[in-house]
């Protein structure tokens, strides 16, 4: 898999993930624990998506 289209797939999953937490579906720490997996399976060193995640996805 090229490495655009991990950042791709990773970015989905990190804005469904955030989607769960907006709808209360999953808790802070389960979202956290999710997204360090998530970082970690893709080789994200850092959270490169942080401004996406301080607004209110709707």
């Amino acid at each position: 898999m090229e490495k655009n289209e991990k950042l791709l797939r990773y970015s989905m999953q990190l804005a469904y993930l955030h989607t769960l937490l907006s709808a209360k579906l999953i808790t802070e720490s389960e979202y956290s624990r999710i997204k360090k997996k998530l970082q970690k399976d893709y080789k994200v060193p850092s959270d490169i998506l942080a401004d996406f995640e301080s607004r209110d996805v709707r």
